[in-house]
Formats: structure tokens, sequence, C-alpha cells
């Protein structure tokens, strides 16, 4: 929404500016410059990205056109999730456990707390790391290394979007003076006319520079940092759960281990210690279908 209100504030201010001072708002409505630098920056675009990056961007921008990024509840459950599989593996051991991580699909802890349950991939990471730590061989070092390499490999992923707008965004100037130069060549093919005719073709051949220039710069470049910020914030449950899970491995408390998660959120949406307490806790607890009364006894356990 920020998106197109930013754009018909730029837009009008561009128009209105440009009429304030006398100019021919009609001059600048020219289709065909237009058709030539999009057409050519979609062209190059789909000759630098493979298909998987395409498809992504457009995934990416409709992301960004809605604000799609996890609210509180989305972080709740989260740490609701990592709550609950640490208690019942501290409380009842790994045969307690293992059937939620093989099957998460049908586990009952994980159908407590849907958006986790929705979002695939977090899901397998969390799975992945918990079948790590049951396995029991690997120390925490290991486990905070590996977990850093595999965040690296996601961010570069989700991250590709960004980099080929940003990349399009710094080309589009140039395209922009091609289409300009086009424009005078055409323009020097009717050297004969008279300077009114002349003008306007050479005024129409300045509109690609300016297309190329106001693209780039009040489009594509907000727009793909837009993106960047956006996934970003859609990257930071990873990091709730791998900090959960390096302090639950170094030998805090379930509660504490959380706690660990819940300060990597961003302030404005980070759910307070008596939110997490009152409502995710207690959820996990009646998920893993033990008595609410004993949260104090066997999480500080």
């Amino acid at each position: 929404m920020t998106i197109i209100i930013g754009l018909i504030i730029a837009g009008a201010s561009l128009i209105g500016g440009f009429a304030a001072l006398g100019g021919k708002v009609l001059v600048l409505w020219q289709p065909y410059e237009f058709v030539i630098i999009v057409g050519v920056a979609l062209g190059t675009y789909v000759v630098a990205n493979p298909l998987k990056v395409i498809r992504d961007t457009a995934r990416a921008i409709g992301e960004a056109l809605v604000h799609s990024v996890p609210k509180k509840r989305d972080y709740l459950d989260v740490v609701g999730v990592l709550y609950a599989l640490m208690r019942e593996l501290r409380a009842k051991g790994r045969n307690e456990v293992e059937p939620h991580i093989e099957d998460p699909d049908n586990s009952e802890i994980f159908r407590k707390f849907p958006s986790l349950q929705k979002h695939k991939p977090l899901r397998m990471f969390v799975c992945d790391y918990f079948r790590l730590i049951i396995v029991g061989n690997a120390r925490p070092h290991e486990i905070e290394a590996l977990m850093d390499e595999e965040l690296e490999t996601i961010a570069r992923d989700k991250m590709k979007p960004y980099h080929a707008l940003a990349v399009l965004a710094e080309a589009l100037p140039a395209i922009g003076i091609v289409a300009a130069v086009l424009g005078v060549i055409k323009a020097m093919g009717a050297i004969d006319q008279s300077p009114q005719i002349l003008g306007g073709l050479i005024g129409a051949a300045l509109v690609g520079t300016f297309l190329g220039i106001f693209l780039s710069y009040a489009l594509v470049t907000p727009l793909a940092n837009n993106i960047k910020g956006v996934r970003e914030r859609r990257l930071r449950p990873y990091i709730i759960v791998k900090q959960s899970l390096l302090a639950f491995m170094n030998g805090a408390a379930p509660q504490i281990a959380v706690e660990h998660g819940r300060k990597t959120i961003n302030a404005s949406d980070r759910p307070s210690i008596d939110e997490v307490e009152n409502e995710t806790m207690t959820h996990a607890v009646m998920a893993s279908g033990d008595n609410v009364q004993e949260l104090n006894q066997k999480g500080a356990a």
C-alpha cells in the first residue's frame, strides 16, 4: 500500500511541477519510448537471470506490495513450537519427540501453531536441527557453524530478486540513453523539416533519457530496497530458532532458551515476556498433553 501511495505522490509531484513550470504535459506522453525502455529492460533481465529468479522476483514484488512480513502471532507460534519441543525433550526424552519431528504434518504440537505448520521451509529447519540435537553427537559450536552456513545460503537465495533488480536499476539510465539516441536518429532524418517539427522530435527523444532515469531512481531502486527489507524480516524466524536452540544446547531451560530467541525480534513486533509465558508457553503445554500446572515444574527441571 505504501508503495502505491509513494508512486502517486512522486508522479503527481513530477507532472504537477512540470506543468507549473509551463511545460506541456502531453510532450511527456511518448509511448514508444516507454516500449523501447521497458522492453529492453525486461529482455536484459530475462537474459541475466534464470527462470527461478524471475519467478521469485514476481513473488517478491507481491510480498513487497502487501508488506508480507511476520506478525506478532507468527513469532508467538515459532517460540511456542520451540518451547513445546524443548520441554518434551527435557521432560520425556527423545522417544517422545521423534514422532513430532519425523512427521510434523501429523504432529499435535505443530498443528497447534498454524502459521509455522504452513511455513514448510521453516518447519523443516526446526525439525532438522532438533533431529541433530536428538542424535547427541554434535556439539553446540558445530551446530552453530552449520546453522550459520545454512542461514547464509537461505539469505543468498532470498536476496537474489533484490540483487537482480538493483542491477537492472543501474542499467535503466543507459537504456534510456539508447532510446534517446534512437529518437535523435529519427529527428536527424527529418532535418529538412521546420524547426517546430524538428523541435518536437528532439523533445520526444529526450523523454527517453528522462524515463530511464525516472524508472531507475524513482521506481526500480525503491522497489528493490523494499523487497530487501521484507525479505530480511521474513528471515527473522530462522534467527529466533537458531538462538533458542543454541541456548538450549548450552544448558538453558526452555523458558530461558526462547527468551534468547525473543530478544532477536524487532522491537515493534516483539511479544512481551508476559505474552510469551501466558499464551505461547501455556499453549505449548496444552499441545503436548500435559497439565498446565506442571509448566514451572517441568520447564525449569
